[in-house]
């Protein structure tokens, strides 16, 4: 039997990338039930070191949880003269492209190379 094409690897029980895939998912959840997201990123530090491409993609989860985190707590802060909510606005829509990009790169076995977009495009 020839082996599986690589989409179908990629996808399988042993796919090195299901914890980031999974984290990825946490992270989208987490828009709806915020403590989602603080387990994703325990988990990101819990699996690092088990695969290099793995890797590249809970460091940028790990960097996604605490910018995010910082970015949050300048909206709460700037919320008294109004720019808290422009604030709000651009945290979702950088990090739905985050959560996004990132999944995308997971699914097809690519690591994370960087970003673009104001951090937003992971590539």
């Amino acid at each position: 039997m020839p082996p599986p094409p690589a989409a179908e690897a990629a996808t399988g029980p042993g796919d090195p990338l299901l914890p980031a895939k999974l984290i990825y998912g946490l992270y989208a959840i987490g828009y709806a039930v915020a403590i989602t997201t603080l387990v994703g990123v325990v988990y990101a530090y819990i699996a690092r070191g088990r695969h290099p491409v793995l890797d590249t993609h809970l460091t940028f989860q790990i960097r996604t949880f605490w910018i995010s985190l910082l970015i949050a707590v300048l909206a709460v802060v700037t919320m008294v003269v109004g720019l808290g909510f422009l604030i709000w606005a651009f945290l979702a829509v950088w990090g739905v492209i985050r959560v996004l990009s990132g999944f995308l790169l997971a699914n097809d076995g690519k690591p994370v190379t960087g970003t673009k977009y104001w951090g937003m495009m992971a590539f």
